[in-house]
C-alpha cells in the first residue's frame, strides 16, 4: 500500500515526527522487490519506529514500513523469522517451542529489522548472538545471503560490509537447554524501572563504558526535566518522554541539553542509540 505525505508521529513510539512524502508498506519481499526496481526516491526503512525520530521537516523520500513481513518458521532448532516480526511474538514463538536464550527479547519494543540493524539487547543479551546469516534488499530489488562476518557487530553497532542493503530477514539459533531466565520476571523488572505505557523510545543515549547513561544524567540534576512537551522520565533517566505533543525539535532540544548538561558535569560525551533522520 502506498501513501502519500504520511505523519510520521503515527508511526514512531515517540509519537512525534513530519511527514512522509511517500510511504509504502509492502504485503511480501516479491512487491518490494518489485517497488524498489520502479523507485527513484531515496528510502528509509522502518519497524514499529521504536528507535527513531523523523525531524519535523519530514523525509523527502519513501518510508518503508516492513510491519508486514511477519513470517516465522522452525527447522529443528533454526528460526528463519521475517523483519516485520516483534521481537515480542519472536520471545513467544521461542518459549512455545521449547527453545531459551531469547527470553531478554520481550522486554525490546521492536521488530526483528530494528534489532538486526542496532544489536538491540537487554538484560546482558545481545540479538546478534544468535543469528546466523541474514537475507538483505538493495536499492535495486536485489535479494542477498549474508553472514555474520559480512557485518562489523558492536554494542548496539551493525556495521556492514555492503552499502545500501536493508535486512528483510534472518536464520537464528537458540538452544534447547533450559534457560533460567524467566520472561515473566524479566517484564517485571522491566516494568518497574521503565516508563512502560508512556510515548518514548526506550533507552536513549548508549551506557559509557562501565557506567550508565540514566546516572550521569541523574548526576546532572536533569530527572524530570522539560523542553516543550518533551520531558525526561522521572522514573529512568535515560527515557525521554512525549509528555504533551512534543515536536520532534523539542526532542532533539532535549537531547543536546542532556549532552551539554552530562558533558559538563561528568566529562563525558553521550552517543544516542535513537536514530534522528
Amino acid at each position: 500500500m502506498l501513501k502519500h505525505n504520511e505523519p510520521m508521529a503515527l508511526h514512531c513510539s515517540l509519537r512525534a515526527g513530519g511527514l512522509a512524502q511517500d510511504f509504502y508498506t509492502p504485503e511480501s519481499v516479491n512487491k518490494l522487490a518489485d517497488f524498489l526496481k520502479q523507485n527513484v526516491q531515496p528510502v528509509l526503512f522502518i519497524g514499529l519506529g521504536s528507535n527513531l525520530l523523523i525531524r519535523d521537516q519530514g523525509f523527502k523520500g519513501v518510508v518503508i514500513k516492513l510491519t508486514l513481513l511477519k513470517s516465522i518458521s522452525l527447522d529443528n532448532t533454526k528460526i528463519t523469522v521475517d523483519s516485520g516480526v516483534t521481537l515480542a511474538k519472536l520471545s513467544r514463538f521461542l518459549l512455545a517451542n521449547k527453545l531459551y536464550g531469547g527470553e531478554f527479547l520481550s522486554a525490546i519494543p521492536g521488530t526483528i529489522g530494528g534489532a538486526l540493524a542496532m544489536n538491540a539487547g537487554a538484560f546482558g543479551a545481545e540479538f546478534w548472538q544468535f543469528v546466523n546469516s541474514v537475507t538483505t534488499i538493495n536499492n535495486s530489488g536485489e535479494v542477498f545471503q549474508r553472514h555474520v562476518e559480512d557485518f562489523d557487530i558492536g554494542y548496539r553497532s551493525v556495521k556492514p560490509n555492503h552499502k545500501d542493503e536493508y535486512f528483510i530477514s534472518a536464520k537464528l539459533s537458540f538452544s534447547s537447554k533450559l534457560s533460567n531466565q524467566n520472561i515473566q520476571d524479566l517484564l517485571d523488572k522491566r516494568n518497574t524501572s521503565q516508563p512502560i505505557g508512556l510515548p518514548s523510545c526506550g533507552s536513549v543515549f548508549k551506557n559509557p563504558i562501565n557506567l550508565y547513561a540514566a546516572q550521569l544524567i541523574e548526576q546532572a540534576g536533569l530527572k524530570g526535566f522539560c523542553i516543550g512537551g518533551a520531558c525526561i522520565s522521572s522514573k529512568h533517566a535515560n527515557f525521554i518522554i512525549n509528555n504533551n505533543n512534543a515536536s520532534a525539535n523539542d526532542i532533539e532540544n532535549l537531547i543536546l541539553h542532556i549532552q551539554q548538561a552530562v558533558k559538563l558535569n561528568s566529562n563525558i560525551d553521550l552517543e544516542t542509540e535513537l536514530k534522528i533522520i
